[in-house]
């Protein structure tokens, strides 16, 4: 089944399905109402007929009892009255005979049916008379047994006990009430057919009658039970009564009960349905004697079930259209989407789904657009990383294979570093032999306190083992997260930092981690940390960074190594030349002077035959320390070959010469060498001085070799003057003092330099 027909069902089942149920709830309510409604009218016109019954009971009681307390002259006159008045339809009196000698009454009562009324609904059961009949074998009505004197007649419709309208009830049947019935009198035997309202005795019924004594007479009112009384109790409850002559007397609890509304055993008495209609039992009983029958037609809401069954087919209707319309109106979109979904997995993702309308559907339009724009910028900026990537690396391998200078070489592995990953900021820093300190090399991205131009950012060191940087450059081992950074390292939130190691050298029994530095990288952009993606990455171009800065610290070792002296550390001649032409060439440039001073330890052949060569190369040894103790940062001292020596002065005078002079020729003569002292036979300690030429450029010489020519000059001139003492190059003012060759007054006054065969 497809997303539409799941959709339509769905939405029928949760539409229809609440509304069948709702509609079959509402046909049961409907009916369980017309049904209690039914018994509801029984239950009325059940105490009504009793209240009916009962009130005629009671005003042929009062009836008779009227004319019983009379005086016998008044009696007919009281009886007229009350016969006239509706009390009574006759009246009789029957004279006293001693007990076992009465004479029975006979029905002198004919039935009467007003003009125009018919008679009972009902028909009686089979056998019984109808009503207001004389049985078989009684007289005929309207004959008074012997011995009775009727005194009234009956007079139609004069008396009103019912209602004149059904569910209407007349006020003489509400205000009379069901009045006690009296005793029969003794002696005295009703006519066949008469009912005895005290006790009912469960012969067929022809006339309701009460009794009353007086005297000398027994006075019988009598109410004939014909269609004329049902039809008035009909009228009175609203339902169709009819006589039940079927009763028996035998059943006479049962009646009473069922005239109470129970059934035998204590339960509500129900009703029950006989040819289309409710029927309901009323027994006789004390104050009820007549044994009716009550039915009704019940209600059929047969218009509320149409009104259910149309509102059921309307909505029905209106379902199934509107879970078509919904259906489609949903599906449609989902299918574009889909269809889109398609295109960007095939690689279009220039393609965009209308925005129908704003609900979720469009919600989720929109939102896939943004993803499938949000995706193309993605692709775009990988595209442009990954060229970037590219050039990177190329620079990279050509600024490996074209320089050994780090400070363009880790410049670009950071860079490189940075775009690959996508980190933020970038450091790399370098472990210092000396102390295992780390300086920062280069960086970028950087906030902070290490926001800094390059000059002042490698100036920062980071103490050996703090903070995450130190504990990689310690142990070797690569460290990633957002927490642990040191006070002094710089502030991030996600950092990834491996160490710079040197490559292994199959000459190492043992080559340990070799940490030469740290590369870290902080906050990776679009993301909350790096990855293991990012850790491998960096692992490569760490790798890259440790085998350049081994390979530049190689290099230099190899210069230092072809440019300085092994003996003194300091410069050789062939580094001296290099400087001497580059310092001149500046001078020139920006019109500064430089000084070249040109020393040589006196006597030194003397140490080396006297002590042995091993004492005077720690007589050098300590010579070239004392000579840059007594320098500038920015002086360069070179050791030209045996016991000569070359200090270049950059933009110094020949009086700032002098001073430099004076000061290294007190350093070397003040303090003897102390040698080693475990090299027995020799002495402790050698008293060494030495002797200095001044030059100057541009004064003494218009280029290098010149100026290095005219200091060579005055050295033997110091020399010839006696040594341990300095001269200046012949053409320097005559302002400029000269050394003294006696050591105590070497400053005292200028002495002209002359030149001697040997030093």
């Amino acid at each position: 089944m497809t997303l539409r027909g799941r959709l339509t069902s769905a939405f029928l089942v949760v539409v229809l399905g609440p509304v069948l149920l709702g509609s079959v709830f509402v046909a049961l309510t409907v009916a369980a109402v017309s049904r209690d409604r039914t018994n509801e009218r029984l239950d009325h016109a059940v105490t009504t007929v009793r209240a009916a019954v009962g009130a005629i009971c009671g005003q042929l009681q009062a009836a008779a009892d009227a004319v019983a307390v009379v005086r016998p002259d008044e009696r007919s006159a009281v009886a007229d009255q009350l016969v006239a008045r509706g009390l009574a339809e006759e009246i009789r009196l029957v004279d006293v005979e001693p007990v076992g000698l009465a004479r029975r009454a006979q029905p002198a009562m004919p039935p009467r049916t007003p003009p125009g009324q018919a008679a009972a609904t009902s028909p009686a059961p089979p056998g019984a008379a109808p009503p207001g009949a004389a049985p078989p074998g009684a007289a005929p009505p309207g004959t008074a047994p012997p011995g009775a004197t009727s005194l009234g007649a009956t007079s139609p419709g004069t008396t009103s006990l019912g209602a004149t309208s059904p569910g209407t009830t007349s006020p003489g049947a509400t205000s009379l009430g069901t009045a006690p019935p009296g005793a029969s009198t003794p002696g005295v035997v009703l006519q066949v057919g008469w009912q005895d309202c005290a006790a009912p005795n469960g012969t067929q019924i022809t006339a309701l009658a009460a009794s009353a004594n007086a005297v000398d007479v027994s006075v019988l009112a009598a109410q004939p039970v014909d269609a004329r009384l049902l039809h008035r109790l009909g009228v009175a409850t609203g339902v169709v009564v009819t006589l039940d002559v079927a009763e028996a007397l035998g059943v006479q609890q049962a009646s009473v009960r069922h005239a109470e509304g129970k059934n035998s055993d204590g339960r509500n008495a129900d009703s029950r349905s006989a040819g289309g209609r409710t029927i309901r039992h009323v027994a006789a009983g004390p104050g009820q004697p007549l044994p009716l029958t009550l039915s009704v037609t019940p209600a059929r809401p047969v218009l509320r079930y149409a009104v259910i069954s149309l509102i059921v087919l309307v909505t029905a209707g209106i379902a199934v259209i509107a879970a078509r319309w919904l259906a489609r109106s949903t599906t449609r979109p989902l299918g574009d989407l889909a269809w889109a979904v398609d295109r960007v997995a095939n690689g279009d993702l220039d393609t965009r789904v209308p925005i129908p309308r704003p609900d979720e559907l469009g919600r989720l339009a929109g939102t896939f657009n943004r993803m499938t724009r949000e995706l193309q910028s993605y692709v775009q900026a990988l595209t442009a990383s990954r060229d970037q990537l590219r050039r990177h690396l190329a620079i990279l391998g050509d600024t490996l294979s074209s320089t050994h200078d780090l400070d363009r070489i880790l410049p670009v592995i950071l860079r490189t570093a940075m775009t690959a990953t996508g980190a933020r900021a970038g450091l790399v820093l370098l472990v210092d032999p000396a102390d295992g300190s780390l300086g920062a090399r280069c960086g970028a991205g950087l906030t902070g306190g290490w926001d800094l131009p390059a000059a002042e950012l490698a100036q920062r060191r980071l103490a050996a083992g703090r903070g995450v940087l130190g504990a990689v450059a310690a142990s070797g081992t690569p460290l990633r997260g957002g927490t642990g950074v040191a006070p002094e390292e710089p502030a991030c939130e996600s950092y990834l930092a491996v160490p710079i190691c040197a490559p292994p050298s199959s000459e190492d029994v043992d080559p340990g981690p070799g940490t030469l530095g740290v590369l870290a990288l902080y906050d990776r952009l679009g993301s909350p940390a790096f990855d293991d993606a990012d850790l491998r990455t960096l692992r490569t171009f760490a790798g890259q960074a440790g085998v350049a800065v081994h390979n530049v610290r190689v290099h230099e070792e190899a210069q230092r190594l072809s440019l300085t002296d092994p003996l003194t550390g300091l410069w050789n001649y062939r580094y001296l030349r290099e400087v001497l032409r580059r310092e001149v060439e500046r001078a020139s440039r920006f019109g500064r002077m430089l000084t070249v001073l040109m020393l040589d330890l006196d006597h030194f052949k003397d140490v080396n035959d006297t002590y042995g060569h091993p004492a005077g190369d720690q007589v050098l040894g300590e010579f070239a320390r004392r000579i840059r103790v007594g320098l500038r940062e920015v002086d360069v001292a070179f050791r030209q070959g045996g016991e000569e020596f070359v200090v270049l002065l950059p933009e110094t005078d020949c009086y700032g010469g002098v001073i430099v002079a004076e000061r290294l020729g007190a350093l070397v003569r003040d303090r003897p060498v102390h040698l080693d002292p475990r090299r027995p036979g020799l002495a402790d300690r050698i008293s060494i001085s030495v002797s200095i030429g001044i030059a100057v450029f541009p004064e003494h010489g218009e280029n290098a070799q010149e100026v290095l020519d005219a200091a060579d000059e005055a050295l033997y001139a110091a020399k010839n003057a006696g040594r341990d003492t300095y001269r200046l190059a012949e053409g320097v003012s005559s302002r400029v003092p000269e050394g003294n060759s006696d050591p105590a007054t070497a400053g005292n006054g200028p002495q002209q330099p002359g030149r001697s065969s040997g030093r």
